[in-house]
């Protein structure tokens, strides 16, 4: 059995830009970077193809919407911004430790998170009451290049912890996106629905 958990609004809550579009143009200007007039139209345009279910790193979504407005992005720029304006505040749910843990007494436990802000998860790691180190496996849709509920993304999970998607046990807040587990035989428990101290003593109790 392997068990694994979303991390936003499963494990923690974390401050993020109520309009991120904003946040990354003031973190573009404060780097010398030109910021268009429209800025706000090109944020919010899809500026790169890419397959359904295919997470479009954030820095790259922003390098492309400059460049459609003849504004030329220097290195790593992008990616600096981005990292910038999002920056959380981060507070770790209540019995989150209590879950996690249970669930590496247990046996493989891993972390999925749909994040397209490169650094952004580790970053909250290590502001959470979480240890890292805890956990097997962390896979990010930025890192894998796959959102859940994509199979793939899942997949890429369970091939991190080195068992089959069948028999993973995904805890989760979104039956819509963590849900998807179910479609490869997993489990999907809600955490809205058991909430993560139940969780924990099912886990103990040898359930979930």
């Amino acid at each position: 059995m392997a068990v694994t958990f979303d991390l936003f609004g499963t494990l923690v809550d974390a401050d993020r830009p109520d309009r991120p579009g904003e946040a990354v143009g003031a973190a573009l200007a404060a780097r010398g970077i030109p910021v268009p007039d429209d800025w706000a139209s090109a944020f919010r345009e899809a500026h790169i193809d890419a397959p359904r279910g295919a997470e479009v790193p954030l820095p790259a979504h922003v390098a492309a919407a400059l460049r459609s407005r003849g504004v030329d992005v220097p290195g790593n720029a992008a990616r600096r911004a981005v990292v910038a304006a999002f920056d959380p505040e981060v507070r770790t749910r209540a019995s989150a430790v209590d879950a996690v843990d249970a669930a590496a007494d247990r046996g493989a436990v891993g972390l999925l998170s749909n994040c397209s802000v490169p650094e952004l998860v580790g970053r909250t790691l290590i502001r959470s009451e979480l240890s890292r180190g805890t956990f097997d496996a962390v896979v990010t849709s930025v890192g894998c290049g796959w959102r859940k509920p994509h199979p793939d993304a899942f997949e890429a999970v369970a091939e991190a912890l080195g068992v089959g998607a069948d028999a993973i046990t995904h805890v989760g807040d979104s039956p819509a996106a963590d849900g998807g587990i179910t479609e490869l035989g997993g489990r999907f428990v809600d955490v809205g629905d058991s909430g993560l101290r139940t969780i924990a003593e099912r886990l103990r109790a040898g359930g979930e």
